[in-house]
């Protein structure tokens, strides 16, 4: 970029614009969020790392091979993986499906669901349509990580753009960062974006142009791809059965099996991805594990299930949970003994719900999962400035400059910042100095403040007009009298005839 150093027309320091870390949550869960790595993965040992599909930190397990009994009541003769031992006398046989017949009920209804109400969406028809393997698998990565954090009503029109100008990965390979973000711009998360260009390219120049098969050497060897991700991508475009848990998964789990305590915690994690494993069908794992997703998009949701259309519902613990507490309040429990319940004592089964969270009759299954407890957000203020330089025609120029490659917002362009200094003459100084490192010699007296970036942007500020939201704010015509901040931001962006002398812009002080 040129540097901005002739003809300073304004130069505008704006203070205090706050920025919120991004917060937990998954793709419900199971998402990728910003500077997340993936799994650290060792055949002798499970080494603990953030995992880039879910919000916690936990260490990686394998896939269960089959039918797994935790609990020492649990019938014999089923498959059990070495890390369950050690948890077997926390877990109550009431948490788990216990026998073949039960989970064959659960595959063929949810499967029969799935195959009558599925939602018609363009991932899936290019799934379904699509005969090469490596085409398919990549129309299924692009479709999950937009899904990560994301509603599906807005991810369709993202989704068909993006197929639309990058069919194959190869074209996506050869696509610029520039052009990714672009494509992006909206969607959030902007290190998804650059992860599926990565591992694209990384697909196309070290391994020959071949996705992948298997959920283990998805995660592997992708940039951003986790478990979650790795096995939607080997279940729906392999047929490898993997069964997956995101959000929406974890809350159906949760319900069908009653379990209350936290779903973020490692032990119940550990769990869910167990009973995933031991339903999902090998001979429709992809559709199995699309239809337990939208069951929880579309039925089983997080503050009013539908549980009345539920295909599933004769085997939910938590419907079952429900009548009981019914028949207690009615008092003619005594004499019946159909409604099971969990046999340990009271505080005793690590996936009840805890003690200090009793069920909450006004909440029926949606005790079912409680929420996770969340650390609050931080917040982090910072230093901005917008410097204008006068051009031909009345044209001007904009210093705009990149972020880091890595970090929040990576690779994208901002005004020039720094962070928000307590004193006025540190943060003077801070400023000066991120300015000249870009744009070369300035006029320290030409700093002014003018006031909270976006408190400004709303007209907000002290002696103006309050109340601004932001589609009058982004529709300033549709206003008869603009704010004063709006009048600032409009000006200052209108262009402008040049000046030879400098001219300074105080209007906000």
């Amino acid at each position: 970029m040129t540097p901005l150093v002739s003809r300073l027309s304004r130069l505008w320091a704006i203070m205090r614009k706050p920025r919120a870390a991004v917060g937990s949550g998954h793709r419900k869960q199971a998402a990728s969020q910003e500077g997340r790595q993936k799994h650290a993965k060792s055949n002798s040992q499970a080494k603990p790392s953030a995992c880039d599909d879910c919000c916690v930190p936990r260490p990686w397990y394998p896939a269960y091979a089959g039918m797994i009994p935790e609990c020492p009541g649990a019938p014999a003769g089923l498959a059990r993986q070495p890390e369950e031992v050690v948890l077997q006398a926390s877990v109550s046989p009431y948490h788990l499906f216990r026998d073949v017949a039960e989970v064959t009920a659960f595959r063929g209804s949810l499967l029969s669901w799935y195959d009558q109400e599925k939602r018609d969406l363009p991932w899936r028809r290019r799934a379904e349509d699509e005969v090469d393997p490596d085409r398919r698998a990549y129309a299924v990565w692009v479709s999950e990580v937009m899904l990560q954090q994301t509603q599906v009503a807005t991810v369709i029109s993202y989704y068909t753009g993006w197929m639309q100008k990058w069919p194959t990965l190869q074209d996506l390979a050869s696509a610029s960062l520039e052009e990714v973000n672009q494509l992006w711009a909206g969607l959030g998360y902007y290190s998804r974006g650059r992860r599926l260009q990565e591992g694209a390219r990384k697909v196309v120049e070290e391994l020959g142009g071949h996705m992948p098969r298997t959920a283990e050497t998805l995660q592997q060897l992708l940039p951003g791809v986790g478990r979650y991700t790795a096995g939607a991508i080997a279940s729906i475009a392999f047929g490898q059965a993997t069964g997956v848990v995101d959000g929406n998964v974890a809350r159906v789990l949760c319900r069908v099996r009653a379990i209350g305590a936290d779903p973020s915690s490692t032990l119940v994690s550990q769990r869910l991805w167990g009973l995933a494993q031991q339903l999902v069908d090998p001979a429709r794992p992809g559709d199995f594990n699309q239809a337990a997703m939208e069951l929880g998009a579309t039925v089983c949701t997080p503050q009013r299930p539908l549980c009345s259309q539920c295909p599933v519902q004769s085997l939910c613990r938590a419907r079952q949970r429900v009548e009981r507490e019914q028949l207690l309040a009615s008092r003619s429990l005594s004499g019946n003994r159909d409604v099971e319940e969990c046999a340990p004592n009271a505080g005793q089964c690590q996936l009840c719900l805890p003690a200090s969270e009793p069920w909450d009759q006004t909440l029926g299954v949606v005790n079912f999962p409680r929420k996770a407890s969340r650390k609050p957000p931080r917040e982090e203020s910072s230093a901005t400035c917008v410097l204008e330089q006068p051009g031909a025609l009345g044209g001007a120029q904009i210093l705009l400059v990149q972020r880091p490659n890595s970090g929040l917002l990576a690779g994208l362009w901002e005004f020039p910042s720094v962070t928000w200094e307590p004193s006025e003459q540190l943060q003077r100084k801070a400023l000066l100095q991120e300015l000249q490192h870009w744009a070369g010699p300035l006029p320290a007296t030409r700093l002014r403040h003018l006031g909270e970036v976006f408190r400004v942007y709303q007209g907000q500020q002290p002696g103006t007009c309050k109340g601004s939201r932001r589609s009058q704010v982004s529709s300033p015509g549709s206003r008869k009298k603009p704010c004063m901040g709006q009048q600032v931001l409009d000006n200052f962006f209108r262009p402008h005839i040049s000046t030879d002398s400098p001219n300074l812009n105080s209007a906000a002080q």
